[in-house]
């Protein structure tokens, strides 16, 4: 029985290929190949017992986890060349100052704003952690949460500020650490003011630095096309395994958290519409150009994996310089993340607010919260987990159980694509209104 699956399932993929090759249009592919997975999947869990189930999986995964670790594989080197490129073509160094500071605000801003909308939707929904009952799955949760509190405590933000400083290179171009982008992104910016440094006292020299950076450049871009071509074939494989997995029965006694997750993320989107309509961006063709990779972030979970998309869709289809793309879509993935350090630990905090006698709507546990997210956000979703990192962190601190964290276990993965795909959202949207200011100037 599993041979028979993995025959259609190879079909599958070759009709993939021949829709790609007739229409040449990505986007529109790995729509189809994602509409198709779903469906796959659903009849998969339908119709075939466990151990065919398990088998069949194991030979999909080798399609959706293989284009997962290409991606994974091109992130280090794609971050640390083009960002070294882009700035050895900038003119002045304090560009990159203008560039970190109007990112990371719209990162931070957007951040608080989806808090908001998450409290608002547990509000609406009159969402609550009492009555709900751990099964066998939530107890041992329960459990990996409790081990994980004891390491994110110690995640101050001035440590987490020191963590961004890299003492090896070399060691984080490995992603040794749960910051290591970020500490990528600000040595591969040093060399790029060393080059710009020696550029000025030594032109011919400059120029064959550049030269030298610009050619390596070039190569790893070629890569990253040849691994961006394969996203219809991966998106099919990874959904038909989300499908496959998921327990509907889960899904459905926990809906209505699900539907007011799903909401707030509607809204955010919205509200990352308007805010490109404030910056004379039009949403409707921004979202036509984005599609193909918050499809891809949507059934991969992975900013990180996702962020080779997210580089090319800014610089080739949303026209945002390179090196603002690049600082977009790094600082996206571990800083002020929409859903992940946004939403979802907000709605927690309220829903577990009335288990310990606190009223979670009245203005000063409102404003603290908000407060307390907004900061939270900053580098703790770049850890393994980032969304029940970020809860553990916001509750913590505002000194909440954390049962709830373990309690929605069961549903996390569905709840976890449609946060990714609106963590990327943000980071490309920061990416676009910094472009809009700073070309202005």
């Amino acid at each position: 029985m599993s041979v028979i699956n993995l025959i259609i399932f190879v079909a599958l993929l070759v009709l993939l290929a021949w829709i790609f090759k007739r229409t040449e249009k990505l986007g529109t592919t790995v729509f189809i190949g994602l509409v198709l997975g779903l469906v796959c999947g659903a009849l998969l869990q339908q119709l075939a017992d466990q151990d065919v189930v398990k088998s069949t999986l194991d030979w999909i995964n080798l399609v959706g986890s293989g284009y997962v670790r290409l991606l994974q594989m091109i992130v280090m080197p794609l971050v640390f060349i083009s960002i070294l490129s882009a700035i050895t073509r900038l003119n002045q160094a304090s560009a990159l100052g203008k560039i970190s500071f109007s990112v990371i605000s719209v990162l931070l801003i957007t951040t608080a704003i989806a808090a908001a909308i998450g409290i608002a939707m547990a509000y609406i929904f009159e969402l609550s952690a009492e009555g709900l009952v751990a099964g066998e799955r939530e107890l041992a949760a329960q459990t990996r949460v409790e081990g994980r509190v004891e390491k994110v405590s110690s995640l101050t933000i001035p440590a987490m500020l020191l963590s961004f400083i890299p003492k090896n290179p070399f060691l984080e171009l490995t992603g040794a650490n749960p910051t290591s982008i970020i500490s990528v992104v600000l040595f591969s910016a040093l060399l790029g003011v060393a080059a710009l440094s020696l550029s000025k006292e030594d032109q011919a020299l400059g120029e064959r630095i550049a030269q030298g950076v610009e050619t390596l450049n070039k190569l790893i871009m070629r890569l990253v096309r040849m691994v961006i071509r394969l996203t219809p074939y991966g998106v099919f494989a990874l959904m038909i395994k989300m499908a496959t997995t998921s327990k509907w029965a889960d899904i459905v006694n926990l809906g209505s958290f699900i539907v007011a997750s799903y909401l707030a993320i509607l809204f955010m989107f919205l509200v990352h519409a308007f805010i490109l309509v404030l910056f004379k961006v039009n949403p409707v063709g921004y979202f036509k150009k984005v599609l193909p990779t918050l499809s891809f972030a949507f059934t991969s979970r992975s900013s990180a994996a996702t962020l080779p998309l997210n580089i090319e869709t800014q610089t080739n289809k949303l026209g945002n310089n390179s090196v603002i793309a690049n600082f977009a879509a790094t600082f996206g993935a571990t800083i002020g993340q929409n859903g992940c350090a946004g939403i979802y630990p907000a709605m927690l905090a309220v829903m577990v607010a009335p288990t310990v006698g606190i009223e979670p709507f009245s203005f000063t546990y409102l404003a603290t919260l908000i407060l307390v997210v907004t900061i939270s956000s900053l580098g703790i979703a770049g850890v393994g987990g980032g969304a029940t990192f970020a809860a553990i962190v916001v509750l913590s601190t505002l000194n909440l159980p954390l049962a709830l964290v373990g309690l929605l276990i069961s549903i996390e993965p569905l709840i976890d694509m449609g946060r990714t795909a609106l963590n990327v959202n943000g980071s490309m949207v920061a990416g676009t209104v910094t472009n809009q200011l700073l070309s202005k100037k």
